[in-house]
């Protein structure tokens, strides 16, 4: 073996080295880049903004469709269990009809992991009355859980219920 040749065979395998020693680091820290990461609370919190700003647009489907295919919703102002799209479109036919505009008031959010929360509190809603026009506040307490799913965060349960001590 020529000079020449040695030197290319030692460049080659200098590389190859160096290339699996990339590879291997690339291969273990790609795996600890691919671990989910937990959204903050602020992330959470602005879910529910999204789904009152659903409900402003006064479409019950804009405001099932931030809710997952199998979610459950408990509601402020029904007696009815609500369970799948149909009944969740129902639901907001007719509370939309108020107007609706929620305020939180105490929030706890607890992020369980990369892909589910829940946050619970208080809120209250204003509501007119479509005949007459008048306004009127409804105190509630709630909780949403959340779940990311196919990279969307969805509520997959609601539930909403008047404050008891008006």
């Amino acid at each position: 073996m020529t000079r020449k040749n040695r030197i290319r065979a030692a460049i080659v395998t200098a590389t190859a080295l160096v290339t699996a020693g990339t590879v291997t680091a690339g291969v273990s820290m790609a795996g600890a880049e691919a671990a989910p990461k937990k959204p903050s609370k602020k992330e959470i919190a602005a879910l529910f903004d999204g789904w009152n700003k659903a409900l402003q647009t006064g479409s019950s489907k804009k405001v099932a469709d931030r809710y997952a295919k199998d979610a459950v919703l408990l509601p402020t102002v029904s007696n009815k269990i609500r369970t799948d799209r149909a009944g969740l479109v129902d639901y907001f036919d007719h509370f939309l009809k108020n107007k609706p505009v929620g305020t939180k008031t105490k929030t706890i959010i607890n992020v369980l992991d990369a892909n589910s929360a829940i946050d619970t509190g208080s809120y209250y809603f204003i509501l007119t009355d479509p005949k007459t026009g008048e306004k009127r506040r409804v105190d509630a307490r709630y909780t949403y859980e959340y779940e990311k799913r196919n990279g969307v965060w969805k509520i997959v349960n609601h539930h909403s219920s008047a404050m008891p001590e008006g």
